[in-house]
């Protein structure tokens, strides 16, 4: 098992190091056969080993492979963790991250980076698994820089684009805000339990003598790191640019990793916040406010990515309130489901992008259904998973969550989560319907891609077509790690209130898409809800012009003479020096002579001030 346990994140490490190491290893370029070979190989042989793991793991298994640090009372170990929820996370991390690789050996067919791309997908895979599979913080954290190192190369994958390099960027430096205060947690909570294993850090807390203020701080702290990773507000501006990247990215960034690593963070470090009520309701705050202002960006988006970009961060939302209501199990459970048809959904979406000859905008689309069939289907089957239609698997998910706030947390917090329920039903019925059923826009579709380019993209759309509607039957067995909130059984109103908002909604929406086509609802707040609530806008006046106009102020300070001091005595001396290479044999014989008698002397006055 210990070997098991090491293959899954190696596999896809190892491939990640062949693909990047094969240009000084062979001589030509390496095919796009081979990268693919390579790159969705490893992750299938991740995912193998993971069945083998899943179908033999009775208990947690620990698994020490080397000591990194030993400096009493600081010792760091290199060392896994495997429990019920490791298993859970790996399964979506090698199932899900396998079907993406295969979706995105046809896909990206004929790109000048096929190599590369398939390297960062790899390590991309490799460092969520070794995240979730960490059993110290330090291991842990070492994953999650990883993990955003590769969203930054991957959103910038085209980066001759100014766009997608900018995008990148604001990724990058969103996320490392919550990755500071996530470390600077890890030394708190490191300075209250004195040691940074997780299991040993958790049960630690159970001692009455630490400080509960202290423990709350830290338990704030890690959540600001999960606000980060996850997207949420006030950290979630990130994710809609994002859609820079290259449709398969999105699909592993919003379903198989990244954003879910800080619900796994929270659900892991599940003792540390239940050590604190404010910290827990800190979470259910967040989460329910970012589903509603996701969630009504959603509605009024015209380019399809994005607006699965802010449904993701809108279901986020959800996980996390349940996270916040002690319904743990329940936001591991719809994260899961969550994978499956948000993972769909992408791929689907990159598809009908390619047969409409990249266009994006919902704008360029419309009447579909017959043309894309099965486009159609595979999209439809996502669209009434994130619904959460009944007998789907979001269906079972999202009940559940339902269920969780409706027993834990106060009304007005369960009244928001139904209002974002049926906010749901409206954008995911709306993209459906503008797509595929409605005013014919898109006259230009392209022929279908090779044999072999079909059954690449195929294959995975159909695969995860079934899991998102089977899915929901299996839930995780987690009850050996959380203790969840105890739910009482709910009156029959409250158990169908999340469907009849959901069908409300899609009603809604059909109203003024199909009865009243021209309609421009919401009026005035359109282009507010598009920019996202307006929190870009608030960033660039409160932080981004403030800092220019410092740097700007600052720009003739001392510091800076120096430096150009420096540069301009180092441009001067080249020039001199360049001035001397003329190519005149006579210049040279003088000025070796010179030296040489100016070398003469300094040495004779030398000897003279050190002689008797």
């Amino acid at each position: 098992m210990s070997a098991l346990t090491v293959l899954i994140a190696g596999f896809p490490l190892l491939g990640f190091m062949c693909l990047a190491c094969a240009p000084l290893l062979i001589r030509r370029p390496l095919s796009e056969t081979a990268s693919a070979i390579i790159g969705v190989g490893s992750v299938a042989l991740s995912a193998v080993a993971w069945t083998i793991l899943a179908t033999h793991h009775a208990s947690p298994t620990y698994v020490h492979l080397w000591q990194w640090v030993a400096l009493p009372p600081l010792r760091v170990d290199f060392a896994l963790y495997v429990d019920a929820l490791t298993i859970t996370m790996l399964g979506v991390i090698t199932g899900v991250g396998f079907l993406i690789h295969l979706f995105a050996a046809g896909y990206m067919r004929g790109d000048d980076g096929y190599r590369r791309f398939f390297a960062y997908l790899n390590l991309f895979v490799g460092a969520m698994a070794l995240l979730v599979m960490a059993d110290n913080l330090v291991l842990l954290y070492l994953g999650w820089e990883l993990v955003g190192l590769c969203s930054f190369l991957l959103i910038g994958f085209w980066y001759r684009n100014p766009e997608n390099a900018r995008a990148a960027g604001k990724a990058f430096l969103m996320t490392r805000i919550g990755d500071t205060a996530l470390l600077i947690g890890i030394i708190a909570l490191f300075w209250q339990t004195n040691t940074l294993g997780i299991q040993a850090a958790m049960a630690a807390l159970q001692d009455p003598s630490h400080n509960d203020r202290v423990l709350a701080i830290c338990a704030l702290l890690l959540l600001a790191g999960a606000v980060g990773k996850s997207a949420q507000i006030p950290l979630q501006t990130w994710l809609p640019d994002a859609m820079a990247g290259p449709t398969p990215v999105s699909a592993l960034i919003h379903a198989a990793t990244m954003v879910t690593a800080g619900v796994y963070l929270i659900a892991r470090c599940h003792a540390l916040f239940q050590s604190s009520a404010m910290a827990m309701q800190t979470v259910a705050i967040i989460g329910t406010a970012t589903l509603l202002v996701a969630g009504s960006s959603a509605l009024v988006q015209t380019d399809i990515k994005r607006v699965l970009a802010y449904s993701t961060i809108s279901q986020l939302g959800y996980m996390f309130a349940a996270l916040g209501a002690g319904a743990f199990s329940a936001a591991i459970f719809h994260l899961v489901t969550h994978a499956f048809f948000k993972a769909l959904l992408f791929l689907a979406a990159g598809a009908i992008i390619l047969r409409v000859r990249h266009k994006q905008s919902l704008n360029a689309m419309g009447g579909l259904a017959r043309r894309l069939p099965f486009l159609c289907a595979c999209f439809g089957v996502g669209c009434a998973n994130l619904a959460a239609l009944p007998l789907t698997a979001g269906y079972f998910s999202k009940e559940h969550l339902l269920l969780a706030i409706w027993h834990n947390q106060p009304p007005w917090l369960w009244w928001c989560a139904l209002i974002g329920a049926a906010i749901t039903g409206m954008y995911s019925f709306r993209i459906f319907y503008r797509i595929f059923f409605g005013p014919v826009k898109a006259n230009d579709i392209s022929r279908l891609p090779p044999a072999a380019t079909r059954w690449q993209m195929g294959v995975p759309l159909v695969a995860l077509g079934l899991l998102a509607l089977a899915g929901g039957w299996i839930a995780p067995p987690l009850e050996s790690i959380f203790v969840d909130a105890h739910a009482e059984p709910a009156s029959l109103v409250v158990g169908i209130a999340g469907t009849l908002a959901t069908l409300l909604g899609i009603a809604l929406c059909w109203w003024f898409l199909a009865r009243r086509p021209g309609s421009q609802a919401l009026g005035l707040c359109r282009e507010f809800l598009r920019q996202g609530w307006g929190f870009d806008a608030l960033y660039q006046r409160l932080f981004v012009r403030p800092v220019l106009w410092i740097s700007r102020v600052n720009r003739g300070d001392i510091v800076t003479q120096i430096y150009r001091g420096i540069s301009a005595l180092s441009l001067g001396a080249n020039q001199f020096l360049s001035r001397a290479q003329n190519g005149t044999l006579r210049w040279y014989m003088a000025t070796l002579l010179a030296a040489t008698l100016l070398l003469l002397l300094v040495v004779h006055a030398l000897a003279r001030v050190s002689g008797p």
